[in-house]
C-alpha cells in the first residue's frame, strides 16, 4: 500500500508561525525529510517514533542533492509511510516543491502542498517594515537572490526599477553588492531606503537599515539567512518597531519539563518574545500494575487526606482513580497541593485543595501540614517512585500518624538527538535552560552528554533543582517562589541585568 507525501511550509523560524494544519501534519508523520532552514522550536515538534532525515541546504553547500531528496520522499512513500517533507518558509516559494512532486506525480504517490508562511513578508513584519504601504508603494516584489556558480543574474532590474514598488530579495546575501549595482545601474536613486534582515523571527534578529548606496557597507557583518529588502517602507523600520520591545525577546531558551506539561510555560515564554525550544528532558511513566495504589483507591474514604506533590501525581492519580470509580468517591478526604502547578491540575477534576503551604516545597508542605492534621490521621501520598523523603520526615512528626507513600508513576530520562543543543550552548546560541525539577537537571545532562556544563545558565524552580544544578557546575539562577510565573520573572530580571 503506498503512503502518503506533504509537503509542508514550516515558515520563517518562530515555532507559533507554523500553520495549524502543518503542525497536524507534522504530529502524524511516520518519515519527516528536513531543511537547515527549518527552525530548532519546529524540530522539537516532530514525534519521538518519526524517522528523522536531514536534507539541508546553505548557500554553495548541500547534504544531499535535489534529485536524492526527490528519491527519498518516492522511496519513503512507497513503503507506506506518512511523509512529511518539511522546508523552510514555503514550499513553493523558491523552495524547489515543484520539483519534489514530480516524481511522486509520475508514480502516482498521493500528496499533499501545505502552504507556509514565506520570510519575505514576515521577516520584514518582525522588524517594523511593511511590505506594502499606500504612501509609499503599491506593489511588492519577490526575487531570488541566488544565482548559478559563474552565470549572468537573469533579472530584469530596469523593469524593477520602472514599477517602483518593495523590492524582497531572498537567498541574497552573498550576491549584495551584486544586487545594488544592478539597481544602481538600472537608474534607482542610491538614496532609495534599503535593508539586509538577518535570521528574522529568531532570537538572533538584526536588522541593518540604510540606502541602496551604503547597505553594503553597512551589513557587511551580516550572516545567513537573511533578506534584502529595497523601497520607500524601509523608512518605516524604526517607527513601527515591535519585536525588540518584549521583555524577552532576542532570548533564546530551552525548557525541559516532561511533554505533557511543557507548552503552558513555553507560551508563558513566547508571549514575553522568548525563542522556545521543547527539549522535554524526562518522561512520566505510570507504574501500571500497582497493587498498592488500587488498594489504597478502593479505601479511599479511610484516608484523611491525600497529598499530591505535582501535577503529573495528579494526574496520574485521577486516571487509576477513574478506571473503577470518580471524584465522589472522595467526598470526605481532604486534599493537600504542594504549590499551583498541582492545584491547576486538580482545578481539571473540580477539586480545590483544602491546604497548600506557604513555600512550594516538600519540607514546608510536611511541616505546615503536620499542624493542621488529627493526631491518627491516615495520609495518602500518591507520587513519584523518586520523591523527596522530607515530607514523610515532617508528617511523621504527628503522633499515631499513618502515612502510605505510595509510588503511582517512573521518573524516565528522555533524549533528543534532532538538536544539536551542546553546540548551542557552547556558542553562547541558547542563552539559558530551565528547570522545574532535580530529576529534569539529571535527564538534560544525561541527553546531552560529554560538555563542559559551566557554560549553561540555569534557571531553577527551588532549591533543590539548584543544588542539582551546581553538582554539574552550572550557573544558577532561582525563582523567587516555585511557580512558572516567578521562573519567567527570574529569566526577565536575568536579561534585564537586575
Amino acid at each position: 500500500m503506498k503512503g502518503k507525501v506533504w509537503l509542508v511550509g514550516a515558515g520563517p523560524g518562530d515555532a507559533e508561525l507554523i500553520t495549524l494544519k502543518g503542525r497536524r501534519v507534522l504530529s502524524e508523520a511516520d518519515v519527516v525529510v528536513y531543511d537547515a532552514l527549518v527552525a530548532d522550536g519546529i524540530l522539537s515538534m516532530i514525534p519521538d517514533n518519526a524517522k528523522v532525515i536531514f536534507a539541508g541546504k546553505r548557500s554553495g553547500h548541500h547534504f544531499l542533492k535535489q534529485d536524492e531528496t526527490n528519491r527519498i520522499l518516492l522511496e519513503e512513500a512507497l513503503k507506506g509511510n506518512n511523509v512529511v517533507r518539511l522546508k523552510g518558509g514555503d514550499p513553493f516559494l523558491f523552495g524547489r516543491g515543484g520539483e519534489e512532486l514530480e516524481l511522486l506525480r509520475e508514480n502516482d504517490v498521493p500528496f499533499e502542498v501545505v502552504p507556509g508562511i514565506t520570510s519575505a513578508l514576515s521577516v520584514p513584519a518582525y522588524n517594523g517594515i511593511p511590505v506594502t504601504h499606500r504612501d509609499y508603494c503599491s506593489s511588492v516584489h519577490i526575487i531570488t537572490g541566488h544565482r548559478r556558480q559563474n552565470a549572468e543574474y537573469d533579472i530584469n532590474f530596469k523593469a524593477l526599477v520602472e514599477h517602483k514598488g518593495t523590492l524582497i530579495f531572498l537567498m541574497g546575501l552573498a550576491a549584495l553588492g551584486d544586487i545594488c549595482k544592478g539597481l544602481l545601474e538600472a537608474g534607482m536613486d542610491p538614496d532609495m531606503p534599503a535593508a539586509v534582515l538577518e535570521k528574522g523571527t529568531t532570537a538572533a534578529q538584526k536588522k541593518y537599515v540604510a540606502t541602496l548606496g551604503t547597505i553594503e557597507a553597512e551589513a557587511a557583518n551580516a550572516n545567513t539567512p537573511a533578506i534584502i529588502v529595497v523601497g520607500k517602507v524601509c523608512d518605516l523600520a524604526g517607527e513601527f518597531s515591535w519585536y525588540e520591545k518584549r521583555p524577552l525577546a532576542g532570548v533564546k531558551v530551552v525548557v525541559t519539563r516532561p511533554k505533557e506539561l511543557v507548552s503552558e510555560f513555553s507560551k508563558m515564554l513566547r508571549s514575553r518574545g522568548a525563542e522556545v525550544i521543547e527539549m522535554p528532558s524526562i518522561a512520566i511513566s505510570p507504574i501500571s500494575d500497582n497493587e498498592k495504589l488500587d488498594r489504597a483507591i478502593k479505601g479511599i474514604d479511610e484516608y484523611d487526606w491525600v497529598v499530591f506533590t505535582s501535577p503529573s501525581g495528579v494526574r496520574v492519580f485521577f486516571e487509576r482513580l477513574f478506571e473503577t470509580s470518580d471524584v465522589r468517591s472522595l467526598g470526605n478526604v481532604r486534599i493537600a497541593s504542594i504549590g499551583k502547578g498541582s492545584g491547576k491540575e486538580l482545578l481539571k477534576y473540580g477539586i480545590r485543595p483544602d491546604f497548600v503551604p506557604s513555600v512550594y516545597d516538600g519540607a514546608t508542605l510536611g511541616k505546615e501540614l503536620s499542624k493542621i492534621i488529627d493526631e491518627g490521621s491516615k495520609i495518602l501520598i500518591p507520587r513519584a517512585a523518586i520523591g523527596n523523603k522530607e515530607l514523610v520526615l515532617e508528617l511523621q512528626n504527628t503522633p499515631n500518624v499513618t502515612i502510605d507513600d505510595i509510588a503511582t508513576y517512573d521518573t524516565v530520562y528522555e533524549t533528543d538527538d534532532k538538536i544539536d543543543i551542546s553546540s548551542e550552548l557552547i556558542s553562547g546560541e541558547i542563552d539559558y535552560a530551565v528547570f522545574t525539577s532535580a530529576s529534569t537537571v539529571v535527564g538534560f545532562v544525561n541527553g546531552i552528554g560529554d560538555m563542559d556544563f559551566t557554560k549553561v545558565k540555569a534557571i531553577c524552580i527551588g532549591k533543590q533543582t539548584q543544588s542539582k544544578a551546581l553538582e554539574y557546575g552550572m550557573q544558577t539562577f532561582v525563582s523567587k517562589s516555585a511557580t512558572l510565573e516567578s521562573l519567567c520573572e527570574c529569566l526577565e530580571e536575568k536579561v534585564k541585568g537586575c
